[in-house]
């Protein structure tokens, strides 16, 4: 018998917790509506143990046409500001992932939605060498994977991110990378030859060395071992490579942020960044109730905690603070994290890429693209 639901008008009921077994393998507990959806489904059993009959969670990639491909920023206290995201949504499933919020404006959950209902853009490469052929065109770094990560397990089928790199090489364009997974190494002869050309850097995201905690955090994301063995292999093909840990989550993983480093700059990275927990929006609400679910006895402390370095909310968007937080937890895990980088070697920031080599595709009707008169090519023995 088909499962039944009800709607429920705003303000937005909580969803209850979906069974574990349709869930399994994914990051968080729920699927609330999103906050600009004018009803809240919410399943309810019939009566007859419908829900139990109800499917498991599973991956869904939608086409999407895009308009563009760069997107731009101006946020101060971001170190780019044009990057390229070829997903929308991400299958690694990380609970604490800031880029849940944006699904919303899908019309879908930030939650199981984020998950599993996945957007590709076919023709974000295409896009991407029309824009660096306008005239008005200026380079600076392109950073791949700002809002959902461009290895995700889905870029095995669709090679977005892999098209993306190759019109960068060609075009001689800089670019800065952010990934959990070790399937940028499928790409390591294109970044190899433009790290070469100082047009290629890397940063591995590394929450934790527990590899428990990590599947309970990031369950589809490659374990903390085979994100250091991507560390080296990067660096011995001398990629440069920066180790991300992000977020740090107080009483949770903050107390490994020396042996984290210690493990990081063992494989080869070069530099260190982090980021304190954000929890904006609808994350705050999925991060309780993974708390609840996987570490009860820690969540009264570890919410505590977020508060008193936001000021007492769980969120503060304040450009300045809201990567690092305020207060004087926020500024002893950054003083910690300073001093283990620094004793380390892994305190140089922002490795400039250069920007002098580039060279703009050619545009429709220049030399080596020019256009036809006609679709068809001509006949043998024919001038044209």
């Amino acid at each position: 018998m088909a499962q039944t639901a009800r709607s429920i008008t705003a303000p937005h009921a909580a969803p209850p917790v979906v069974d574990p077994a349709r869930r399994r393998g994914r990051g968080v507990v729920s699927n609330a509506s999103g906050r600009f959806e004018p009803y809240a489904r919410v399943e309810e059993d019939d009566g007859w143990e419908s829900l139990a009959e109800a499917p498991a969670f599973r991956t869904d990639v939608a086409l999407e046409t895009a308009r563009t491909a760069i997107t731009r920023n101006q946020s101060p206290d971001i170190a780019f500001d044009r990057s390229i995201n070829p997903y929308r949504g991400c299958e690694h499933g990380c609970v604490y992932c800031f880029a849940r919020p944006t699904h919303a404006y899908l019309g879908l959950s930030p939650g199981l939605d984020f998950e599993t209902k996945l957007t590709a853009k076919p023709n974000v490469a295409e896009l991407l060498r029309r824009e660096l052929s306008a005239p008005s065109y200026k380079p600076r770094t392109i950073a791949l994977g700002t809002n959902t990560d461009p290895y995700q397990p889905i870029e095995r089928t669709h090679r977005l991110t892999r098209q993306i790199l190759e019109v960068l090489e060609e075009t001689r364009h800089p670019v800065g990378i952010v990934t959990k997974s070790a399937l940028v190494l499928r790409d390591l002869d294109i970044l190899a030859r433009m790290a070469a050309q100082g047009l290629a850097k890397v940063a591995v995201s590394i929450t934790t060395l527990d590899p428990t905690l990590a599947r309970d955090m990031e369950p589809r994301a490659p374990t903390p071992a085979r994100r250091l063995e991507t560390v080296a292999r990067l660096a011995q093909a001398g990629v440069p490579v920066t180790v991300l840990t992000a977020p740090i989550i107080p009483s949770l993983n903050e107390h490994e942020i020396d042996r984290l480093l210690e493990a990081a700059k063992a494989a080869g990275a070069t530099e260190a960044g982090y980021v304190l927990l954000r929890l904006p929006d609808e994350i705050k609400d999925l991060f309780r109730e993974w708390l609840m679910e996987r570490h009860p006895a820690k969540m009264r402390r570890i919410l505590s905690i977020v508060r008193e370095t936001r000021g007492g909310k769980l969120y503060d968007s304040g450009w300045g603070v809201r990567q690092t937080g305020e207060g004087v937890t926020a500024w002893t895990i950054g003083r910690r994290f300073e001093l283990a980088s620094r004793r380390l070697g892994l305190d140089r920031r922002h490795l400039r890429l250069r920007t002098d080599l580039f060279t703009p595709p050619p545009r429709k009707g220049q030399a080596g693209e020019q256009l036809s008169l006609f679709d068809d090519k001509p006949a043998a023995g024919v001038n044209v």
